[in-house]
């Protein structure tokens, strides 16, 4: 199950691992402008990647009026595959994906118990199944039929390739109902990613590398110190899921890996500088500037949940009247919309009322959309960003065109008017995106053992 290790090239051969990823398929002169690296170093340090299989060499483009062709460097993205899981208090999401965090297969559960061990044996089935399930030339296996003492439900497929079995994470239906994972498990493969490159996905290409993600704060990408849905203190859950893997385990705050995940792969990919807010249970925010993201002790505190925008406005968990979480958190939201409609809201009707005209609906959703556009303006003019990426499972808000007109208003008000106009990108509204977070962080560690 464990993938096979590349070598590169020193920090010097790291640096060129990620820029590649990153930004290719890349020109070699390209990179070496990126990297300020002459043209034999660039050849020294690549010719290894390139022989393992790492790196591949793009088609030939003509390289202007006059000069050679030139073959540009790029990852071969379905060499390797990792796992990224986001912990809620009650569920874990799940991705398997390829070197990019492109989403090849997800699967989420709900949680039998909150307690360490039992979110650790919650963890172990799930990658066991997303294992499985990659294995895309594999015969597929009912996972969830007859799952025996551990009360498995029904309804789970997964690809299982059996000549794997017993390496690392035992593949298959068997390893999965020894872990426990039951009737709450939903699985969904993304067939169209089978076959491209390695024929065979996980189960011939193993694992690589989990990444997991939790909403509070992480130290040394192994121990979670705090997280509040969890209830957890000073849990070591690499170090606990890494014994049982055999993998290596990464695990980070969930708005940081999101971040990264942004920065590196989605609609902040080669934007050197841009934040990252994030709309769901709280209110989260990740800045990038000159290319890395900023980390502080504070990181994982959900400082950001708490930006005061409206005086007047609901008053949060934490007693803040009318700070972000309590404009902009979906349980605020639908606490608000209950008051207002007389009867419990879910968040999805709540937008969807509010999209059709509901008067009292269009109210709250109007009101969150620019106390929104007015915390996009804040982190544009105190971080100096000129890109915003809205994500996280709540952000369907800015679909519903009064909240957009109000997001625009907002921003607007705040925004001197001869500031540079800030792009407000907005990434998918579920917990896959959180899940793909915890794969990218899973990817940079892997890429940070290279040559170590």
């Amino acid at each position: 199950m464990t993938a096979e290790p590349v070598r590169g090239g020193g920090e010097s051969g790291r640096e060129l691992v990620r820029e590649v990823l990153i930004h290719g398929p890349v020109a070699r002169a390209e990179l070496g402008r990126r990297l300020r690296l002459s043209p034999a170093s660039l050849t020294r340090l690549s010719k290894p990647l390139l022989d393992s299989g790492l790196f591949v060499e793009g088609a030939v483009e003509a390289a202007g009026a006059v000069g050679r062709p030139v073959r540009p460097l790029d990852v071969r993205v379905d060499g390797h595959r990792f796992v990224g899981v986001k912990l809620t208090g009650d569920q874990a999401f799940g991705v398997l994906t390829d070197l990019r965090a492109r989403t090849l297969a997800s699967v989420d559960v709900d949680l039998d118990g909150r307690s360490p061990e039992e979110v650790v044996e919650t963890l172990v089935g799930l990658v066991a199944v997303l294992f499985a399930s990659g294995a895309g030339a594999g015969a597929w296996a009912d996972v969830g039929a007859g799952a025996g003492a551990s009360g498995g439900g029904g309804g789970v497929r997964a690809a299982a390739d059996p000549s794997r079995a017993g390496s690392g994470v035992e593949a298959g239906a068997g390893a999965v109902r020894g872990a426990g994972v039951g009737g709450g498990v939903r699985a969904a493969a993304d067939p169209s990613r089978t076959g491209s490159g390695v024929e065979a996905g996980a189960g011939a290409v193993g694992l690589a590398g989990v990444g997991v993600t939790v909403g509070g704060t992480v130290t040394g990408q192994r121990v979670v110190r705090r997280a509040p849905f969890l209830d957890w203190r000073e849990v070591d859950l690499g170090g606990m899921l890494a014994a049982r893997l055999g993998l290596p385990v990464v695990v980070e705050n969930d708005v940081v890996a999101l971040t990264e995940a942004e920065h590196w792969f989605g609609l902040g990919r080669g934007v050197d500088d841009l934040a990252v807010l994030t709309i769901g249970a709280g209110v989260g925010y990740g800045l990038v500037v000159h290319g890395r993201q900023v980390i502080t002790p504070d990181t994982g505190l959900g400082l950001g949940g708490h930006v005061p925008l409206d005086p007047s406005g609901p008053i949060c968990p934490e007693g803040h009247r009318g700070c972000s979480t309590a404009m902009l958190s979906t349980p605020s939201l639908c606490a608000v919309a209950a008051a207002e409609l007389g009867r419990p809201v879910p968040y999805d009707e709540l937008l969807a009322l509010a999209a059709s005209g509901d008067p009292a609906a269009s109210g709250v959703v109007r009101t969150a959309g620019r106390s929104l556009g007015r915390l996009v303006a804040a982190v544009a003019n105190l971080g100096m960003v000129g890109t915003v990426v809205l994500s996280g499972e709540g952000v369907g808000l800015v679909d519903v065109p009064v909240a957009a007109e109000e997001l625009r208003a907002g921003l607007a008000a705040d925004r001197d008017p001869e500031a540079t106009e800030v792009r407000v990108l907005t990434g998918d509204a579920d917990f896959a995106a959180w899940a793909r977070g915890a794969a990218a962080v899973a990817v940079q560690s892997w890429i940070a053992s290279l040559g170590a």
